[in-house]
């Protein structure tokens, strides 16, 4: 259709204006950082990992009787914590993933309970963060509830 004399716009460069408004509008955003990410749950476990690690050592140093049963519970949270942070840097590549964790301190002479406590908290927690997670980080996180709990288990 013709433009009436005098005003200048055709219908259709208008209709055409207007369709390019909304991305014009959108890339002005492009410039300013979104939202903050949220924090990957896989680093709360790998802490706890770390945690469970130091106080099995713990438990160890004040009972070395225990060496046999907790050492390879030890060693385990220790190559879950690895796992878990590598996990993270593969998918956040920027995101740092250590975080010191000290050893806790050991109380009276019940140390295996309190191991046993913090595996059964650590299997708890990774089965429930399992179920939010995407298909292909399932298997680890499934893995470390499934080795957390047999520990739990084996440690009465």
């Amino acid at each position: 259709m013709p433009t009436a004399p005098g005003s200048g716009i055709s219908r259709r460069r208008a209709l055409a204006g207007l369709l390019l408004i909304p991305p014009a509008v959108s890339g002005c955003a492009l410039g300013r950082p979104g939202s903050p990410r949220p924090v990957d749950p896989l680093l709360a476990l790998a802490d706890a990992a770390r945690s469970d690690a130091a106080l099995a050592t713990a438990a160890i140093t004040a009972d070395p009787t225990l060496a046999e049963r907790v050492q390879p519970l030890a060693d385990a949270r220790t190559a879950h914590a690895a796992a878990l942070d590598a996990e993270v840097r593969r998918v956040r590549p920027g995101q740092s993933t250590s975080t010191p964790t000290p050893a806790p301190p050991v109380e009276g002479a019940v140390p295996l309970a309190r191991v046993r406590a913090a595996a059964r908290a650590s299997a708890d927690s990774a089965a429930a963060v399992a179920l939010d997670l995407p298909v292909d980080r399932v298997g680890l996180v499934a893995s470390v509830a499934a080795c957390c709990a047999g520990y739990a288990t084996v440690l009465t």
